[in-house]
């Protein structure tokens, strides 16, 4: 049986660059989940990355509110990445009531989008706990994969036998060939 969609039903999912008028209403969302780390600072940091050319940040609105972002680092903290040339996904995050919608997705299309046009691979770190669960299965459907070089922390690769916590700084870093 063919489902007819009412087009005036379907959400709108928007992609836009981040502006000068989202660093107080992003730091406010994440706050009032408690989400630690999520300041305006960080929010107007990436403003003038973004203005610098050496970070693209793209905001999400589902249905015209605030629904999440991520960021592309041109030259990646990870000494492979950007030794390789390879842009790095950084900092993707979707509110929790918004997610399940392909928000992220989208998200990671608009960034893919912009990535090949300067490299034939992008590359992304994805947290080690529990909490990035939904990531990694996303990211392995998109056909990301492990570089083979371990886990990271804070950019740098973890020799074997070294300690290291598990937070978000611990990363396994994977790639996607575009094209």
């Amino acid at each position: 049986m063919l489902q007819v969609l009412d087009h005036e039903m379907v959400p709108r999912i928007e992609i836009r660059p981040l502006t000068a008028a989202d660093p107080v209403p992003i730091a406010q969302a994440f706050s009032a989940l408690g989400w630690p780390g999520k300041s305006v600072d960080q929010y107007r940091r990436y403003l003038d990355d973004q203005t610098a050319k050496t970070r693209a940040v793209l905001v999400s609105l589902f249905e015209g509110r605030f629904a999440g972002y991520l960021t592309v680092r041109w030259s990646s903290d990870y000494t492979p990445f950007r030794a390789a040339g390879i842009p790095e996904v950084v900092d993707l995050n979707v509110l929790p009531q918004f997610r399940r919608r392909r928000i992220a997705s989208t998200l990671m299309d608009a960034a893919e989008n912009l990535i090949v046009s300067r490299s034939d691979t992008a590359g992304i770190g994805v947290g080690l706990n529990a909490d990035y669960a939904a990531a990694h299965l996303m990211y392995l459907r998109r056909g990301y994969l492990p570089d083979g070089r371990g886990v990271a922390y804070r950019g740098i690769t973890v020799q074997p036998g070294a300690p290291v916590k598990v937070d978000d700084d611990l990363a396994l870093m994977m790639t996607r060939r575009l094209r």
